[in-house]
């Protein structure tokens, strides 16, 4: 279990180091990468006073993210989280109004930061105790499998220690042999645990998902937990024994509160399309709706205390990043009060072709190395030559150009479809060496426009 210093642990990473490592993710937008580390090293320095009553009143920089579609917004927001190791939930403010519908409860993406919190500290111990509840789960596979127990023996029966002996002998045999994987496909029978629940619907209660949890957590309480037997595989039964053992072993009681406090002193919000709550114009109808979520969303922001199913959390110290395209309406048109909860806006540019031919290959998960990675697979080598990804980047850039601006995405669609067929015939194909040119890709493109069908392909 996390001690007190370990439980409020933040990243040491300096600014730069940051930067460096979403450097290995996300091309260009320096600016951005700059706002979040800094945001994010303040945590650190936060945490490194003494003072607590000088530490209590220093509060997150919130950081508003302006920029088109598809430029890397969120991918900015989702690796500073997994840089910095903490809990984080993505939003869409949209989701929290439409016009003639209940909408969510803003107080919903603080109770899924402590669900997120508590499966990571969850996952986290799990991980401690595994090798643990490896060695149970082994043992119960053995008695599964009718590999005689020397523990069970009775130890006033006659040859008491030479049949001990020769048990633990042949059950060790065994065990290698299951350690192997020998037994891995053997049919066993195991009890599983279920409950026996009414078959009803629960409706929702008008979008808040947090009385529709704890409706069916009091249903379920009252249905008793029963086994039944089900057949699976030694590798299956495996794998359920081991997670059931480690969490026999856990302390859920203190996850759950050592998970609150590690949401609400280094958790990360991330709220997209804020601006799509910005009305500007009318002063009734949708305009009074999406002031009413920017008015919600408030005294989270501000700092509230928000009540879950596994305790209190106060959201002064939960770090918040909005972003939007903000096309129509900018960062200034936002309700005054909550301007001054985000004091950081940074602008994201749009991306230039230089920068879709850097996408394609730089990256550590980039869509080159994906594709090929998905090839190998199939035996098939599948090389890009400079001038290949070059057209790739020009055409996507283009057809950004001339019809909707969706940013990097539209890469991921025009190699998907470059490669349909190719991928198609994967399995089949003779040539195992495919070279992507610049002939390759025009062939293709001109093709796709020769059949009139470049909307379908690409939209």
């Amino acid at each position: 279990m996390l001690n007190n210093t370990e439980k409020l642990k933040v990243t040491n990473l300096t600014p730069r180091e940051i930067v460096t490592e979403l450097d290995r993710y996300i091309i260009g937008q320096t600016e951005a990468k700059k706002a979040v580390a800094i945001a994010l090293r303040n945590r650190w320095r936060r945490s490194k006073i003494e003072d607590s009553s000088l530490k209590k009143e220093i509060m997150p920089k919130n950081i508003i993210m302006e920029g088109p579609t598809g430029v890397g917004k969120t991918e900015i927001a989702r690796r500073l989280a997994q840089i910095a190791e903490v809990p984080f939930v993505k939003v869409e403010a949209t989701k929290f109004t439409e016009v003639g519908y209940v909408g969510r409860d803003v107080e919903s993406m603080v109770k899924d930061l402590v669900k997120n919190a508590i499966s990571m500290l969850k996952q986290s111990e799990i991980e401690k105790v595994k090798s643990k509840a490896m060695i149970l789960a082994e043992q119960k596979i053995l008695d599964l499998l009718n590999i005689p127990n020397p523990e069970k023996l009775d130890s006033n029966e006659e040859d008491y220690e030479e049949k001990k002996k020769r048990q633990e002998i042949y059950r060790e045999k065994h065990l290698e042999k299951l350690k192997n994987g020998e037994y891995n496909e053997k049919i066993i029978s195991i009890s599983v645990e279920t409950k026996a629940l009414p078959v009803f619907e629960i409706t929702g209660m008008g979008g808040n998902d947090e009385m529709d949890v704890s409706i069916r957590d009091m249903m379920g309480n009252l249905f008793p937990q029963s086994e039944k037997e089900k057949k699976m595989t030694v590798e299956e039964a495996f794998e359920y024994l081991v997670e059931q053992e480690a969490s026999k072993m856990l302390d859920m009681d203190k996850i759950q509160s050592e998970a609150l406090k590690w949401a609400e002193e280094n958790g990360i919000i991330f709220i997209d399309e804020i601006d799509k709550v910005i009305g500007k114009g009318a002063s009734n109808g949708p305009n009074v709706s999406r002031e009413g979520v920017q008015r919600d969303f408030l005294p989270i922001v501000e700092g509230s205390t928000v009540n879950t199913k596994y305790g209190s959390i106060k959201t002064d110290h939960i770090l918040f990043i909005a972003a939007g395209a903000f096309h129509m309406v900018s960062p200034s048109d936002l309700i005054p009060e909550l301007q001054g909860r985000f004091p950081l806006t940074v602008s994201l540019k749009a991306l230039t072709q230089k920068d879709f031919e850097q996408i394609l290959t730089e990256p550590e998960n980039s869509l080159v190395k994906q594709y090929q990675a998905l090839m190998a697979t199939e035996k098939i080598k599948l090389e890009f030559l400079k001038d290949g990804i070059a057209t790739i980047a020009q055409i996507a850039f283009e057809l950004n150009t001339t019809t909707q601006n969706i940013g990097a995405r539209r890469l991921q669609m025009v190699m998907e479809r470059l490669l349909e067929d190719l991928s198609f015939k994967a399995p089949d194909s003779k040539n195992k060496k495919i070279k992507i040119n610049a002939k390759y890709v025009k062939q293709w493109f001109t093709t796709t426009q020769n059949n009139e069908k470049l909307n379908d392909y690409i939209i």
